[in-house]
């Protein structure tokens, strides 16, 4: 079980060990990391999940078509802004660490 390193828009780290085949959104709500509110539940449609990944995203997928359009309706996008929603994990995205933005609207 890869542990993803949660830190919140006022610095808290919180490091959990996610089971592979979970999103990082679904990591997050299971565990009550404040700042993913996941209006949606994961569906790609609400961008309630925004994350910057701070490091490991050379693992992650590419953003589909869908992620980039939802990521129009969140706050403060940056280059490193992923949906929390699309990002399964697994064993490649050990340590990978993610942080919330200041507000998801």
């Amino acid at each position: 079980m890869p542990t993803i390193i949660y830190i919140d828009h006022a610095g808290q780290r919180r490091e959990i060990d996610v089971e592979s085949g979970k999103t990082i959104m679904e990591g997050a709500v299971e565990n009550g990391v404040p700042g993913i509110d996941a209006d949606c539940g994961g569906v790609c449609s609400c961008a309630t999940c925004h994350v910057y990944v701070e490091s490991g995203a050379e693992q992650l997928p590419e953003q589909s078509a869908l992620e980039r359009e939802m990521l129009e309706f969140a706050v403060e996008v940056r280059e490193t802004s992923r949906l929390s929603c699309r990002l399964a994990v697994d064993e490649r995205h050990e340590g990978l660490v993610v942080r919330t933005p200041a507000s998801q609207f």
